[in-house]
């Protein structure tokens, strides 16, 4: 069984190269493009890791995070926020949270490999 991956950003061109580099990978992977979407999906879908962008539309990654942590189905998946605006009060703050790590972006498709498989 391949393992589920959900990428969510609402820059589609991200989405998308991250998407087609993980398929290449093995992986199976789910698209959303906003925080409520990512939300449904993954209750949907039960990826096995959200790779979730913090700046985005629709309650944002922070905003989607709480709410999948909120639910009994969702909560323990492992989450891993990108952001081009990474701080060490923003790495602060999602590790509080209980993300895994936050990426910064842009980044090198062989970080976000090896970082998913540490997860995954």
């Amino acid at each position: 069984m391949k393992k589920k991956v959900l990428v969510v950003d609402d820059e589609r061109g991200i989405v998308k190269l991250l998407s087609m580099r993980l398929r290449t990978k093995g992986y199976e992977v789910f698209e959303a493009f906003d925080g409520l979407e990512c939300v449904n999906i993954a209750v949907k879908e039960m990826p096995h890791l959200i790779l979730l962008d913090i700046k985005m539309p629709q309650g944002g990654g922070f905003g989607a995070f709480e709410r999948l942590s909120q639910i009994d189905k969702t909560k323990n998946i492992p989450i891993i926020f990108m952001t081009a605006y990474h701080t060490p009060e923003i790495n602060a703050q999602v590790l509080k949270m209980g993300a895994k790590e936050c990426m910064s972006k842009p980044f090198a498709g062989d970080n976000i490999e090896n970082t998913v498989r540490m997860y995954i």
